[in-house]
């Protein structure tokens, strides 16, 4: 049959990404306690295309990814980047996947234990010559104003702050650490199940570990600071006030 991609384009232009976006797949990625867990995730791959065709093979992204299926995560990630661009006969491929993570936690007295969601990202690029890979998360945490507390006394006004963290890594590293990583630097994590004795211990920890979303950036940046398998982050905070109509934000970049 008629290759209709691979024809002639007589517009000399290059396109930097062509590809599909937003599909939707159940995948099968590491899990540090249980192994693997299967989650609904969503792609978009890409690759670079020549002035000369006028399109890439749409199609093979699909068979790619329906290949991969079994597992992807931080340490598999170069080799379906690697199988795209040898498959699209490309010079570079891009791939960027996002999907929600479960995590069994367990309430700090009552010892219940639920499920907590998290939103885990992972992209990178392959070429040759070059590749970069990152991978993000995006982690619930509760923060306590001190200058509520210091001006109240008895009380403080507290949030619910997400805090959204990209690392670009040298080698294979467990999310969940990461994710730990993070509820540790906060007022006190947050808990999908909580009895009441569970309520008094939480709130009663966030009360007595302040931090304005300034403070909570540059202490998950201080621990990030620590980690040599990371060679750049991000860290982002976003805190829903709750006697304000506004956001509290905070950014930082190394």
């Amino acid at each position: 049959m008629i290759d209709t991609q691979n024809r002639r384009d007589h517009r000399n232009k290059a396109l930097k990404k062509v590809g599909i976006t937003d599909i939707k797949y159940p995948i099968a990625v590491l899990d540090k306690a249980q192994g693997q867990q299967i989650v609904n995730a969503s792609f978009s791959m890409y690759v670079d295309l020549s002035e000369h065709f006028k399109g890439t093979h749409m199609s093979r992204f699909v068979a790619i990814l329906n290949e991969h299926r079994d597992q992807i995560s931080t340490r598999t990630l170069r080799l379906v980047l690697k199988e795209i661009k040898t498959r699209l006969e490309a010079n570079r491929s891009y791939i960027e996947v996002e999907f929600p993570y479960f995590i069994e936690k367990t309430a700090p007295l009552s010892q219940e234990k639920s499920l907590m969601e998290y939103t885990c990202r992972l992209s990178g690029d392959y070429s040759e010559d070059s590749s970069d890979f990152i991978a993000g998360v995006v982690v619930p945490v509760a923060t306590y104003c001190p200058c509520s507390k210091e001006l109240c006394g008895v009380g403080a006004h507290n949030q619910r702050t997400l805090v959204t963290v990209y690392v670009r890594y040298k080698s294979f590293f467990w999310m969940e650490d990461l994710i730990a990583l993070i509820e540790e630097c906060a007022s006190s994590p947050v808990f999908p199940l909580l009895k009441r004795v569970d309520e008094k211990f939480v709130t009663e920890k966030g009360f007595a570990n302040p931090l304005f979303v300034e403070d909570l950036v540059r202490n998950i940046s201080l621990r990030l600071d620590n980690e040599e398998n990371f060679l750049w982050y991000s860290v982002e905070a976003k805190s829903m006030e709750s006697i304000h109509n506004h956001n509290a934000f905070a950014y930082i970049e190394v």
